[in-house]
């Protein structure tokens, strides 16, 4: 790649960052539309996209850890949307590496632990109570905040990183043994698919970074969704068994449905959790925001997408929430989706399988949830 060299002295050698604008704006132009009150608590991190969007020539000026920043805030806001912004190894490792690292560690470092309580509600709907997939995006950060402390010896930011990684943890911990005394199956089943996501991405960077295997904060929180720790309730092992067998297969990349724009125009748009998306496919259904041809052509990815992934039952779920808002059912959309394939989905397992209840598939997942047996621990829910 090669490298350029701002204004500022700043040699830059990942994607520009008025490229990288254009990639939040290609994928969340709700952002730069007012849909969101980015002056309410937390939510600076937008405000500084929108104002560096509006001010480009401001970027020759910005360094090392103004870019950091810039790229955390990219990602922050673009992490639940279906075409995430390509930072992740920048963010993880490269820029902890930079030949200019020393001199905005530190600075890095305060962003790192001040972007755990950035306010991402606006821009994603995978989320759980005060969780969601964006602190696995905070945890593989800060997880690289700690190896380039380690290996800068910042023993004392070190540490207090480390006892944010741990503090994090613990609430996701928490939340979900709160899940389960409350007896909230659904919210649970939600918030195992969370967990594998976040702790995944705390072991990918763990790996990336070639973190000594028996360095004791690795032992201490590597793996955790796999193996019984001391450290820890069995529930996190737990959760990633219930994950495995109810919701992994749900919980992917959605590449069709980046393929009808419309979705990229709302944040109310943004895909949820796996496979419960009766309610997100009633938002569709219901929206002013989209033409009909526009709702016609969401079914025609969400039905592509259950070709690719045949054992899911979300786009099936979003499926009916849609029909659930149309004055004629499937039938409304018949001039906008071709002969062949209308009366392909119509004959399909995809099209029976969306005339179960909302409260019947639900009620399915509970009971399967309530006999699920571990095999690795004696948990249960």
């Amino acid at each position: 790649m090669v490298k350029k060299v701002l204004q500022s002295g700043f040699e830059l050698n990942g994607v520009g960052p008025n490229i990288l604008l254009q990639h939040v704006d290609h994928t969340a132009p709700f952002i730069f539309k007012n849909e969101i009150d980015t002056s309410a608590p937390n939510r600076a991190y937008l405000a500084k996209l929108i104002f560096y969007k509006k001010n480009l020539k401001q970027l020759q000026h910005i360094s090392l850890s103004d870019y950091f920043t810039i790229c955390c805030s990219a990602h922050w806001a673009t992490a639940g949307t279906y075409v995430p912004t390509n930072v992740d190894n920048q963010i993880r490792e490269g820029l902890w590496n930079h030949a200019q690292i020393q001199n905005h560690i530190e600075k890095m470092t305060t962003t790192t632990i001040d972007s755990r309580k950035w306010d991402y509600s606006p821009v994603t709907n995978r989320k759980v109570d005060n969780l969601s997939t964006h602190e696995g995006t905070w945890l593989s950060v800060a997880i690289g905040n700690w190896c380039a402390l380690k290996k800068y010896k910042k023993a004392i930011l070190q540490e207090q990183v480390e006892n944010e990684i741990l503090s994090e943890i613990k609430k996701e911990e928490d939340l979900l043994l709160h899940l389960r005394e409350k007896r909230d199956h659904i919210n649970f089943l939600k918030t195992t698919a969370l967990l594998a996501h976040n702790l995944g991405d705390l072991d990918r960077v763990m790996d990336q970074w070639e973190l000594d295997q028996e360095d004791p904060f690795r032992k201490k929180i590597y793996k955790l969704g796999h193996k019984l720790n001391d450290h820890y309730s069995e529930v996190l092992v737990f959760a990633g068994e219930v994950n495995k067998e109810f919701c992994a297969q749900e919980n992917h990349r959605h590449m069709s449905l980046r393929q009808p724009k419309c979705l990229r125009r709302s944040a109310d748009f943004l895909v949820p959790i796996g496979p419960f998306m009766d309610d997100w496919g009633e938002t569709l259904g219901k929206s002013k925001k989209l033409t009909l041809e526009e709702k016609a052509e969401i079914v025609i990815a969400l039905y592509d997408g259950y070709k690719r992934q045949d054992l899911s039952f979300g786009y099936i779920r979003a499926f009916r929430g849609i029909m659930n808002t149309l004055p004629n059912q499937f039938q409304s959309l018949e001039p906008h989706i071709s002969y062949d394939l209308f009366a392909e989905i119509k004959k399909s397992k995809f099209f029976l399988q969306h005339k179960i209840e909302k409260v019947d598939f639900e009620t399915d997942y509970k009971l399967k949830l309530e006999k699920f047996k571990s095999l690795k621990t004696h948990f249960s829910f």
